[in-house]
């Protein structure tokens, strides 16, 4: 699903919250040269603190980690 909402995001179209898996998270976690992953384009704290946010704080990460290409695989 994650490949999907990317797919989407490349086209520029947004993809309804309730189409989206729970987490950005594409099991592609690499912050060792910045603290932006990869794979989902999450800052490490988004990481660690994901589980704890609201609805409203993950959709905010969700439009900026979509507007700028994210999640995406070995891309």
């Amino acid at each position: 699903m994650a490949q999907a909402v990317h797919e989407a995001a490349q086209q520029g179209v947004s993809v309804p919250a309730a189409q989206r898996p729970d987490t950005p998270c594409v099991a592609v976690c690499s912050t060792t040269f910045d603290e932006i992953c990869r794979g989902c384009g999450r800052t490490y704290i988004e990481v660690a603190h994901w589980v704890s946010m609201t609805d409203e704080q993950k959709e905010l990460v969700w439009q900026r980690i979509t507007a700028q290409g994210y999640p995406r695989r070995n891309t």
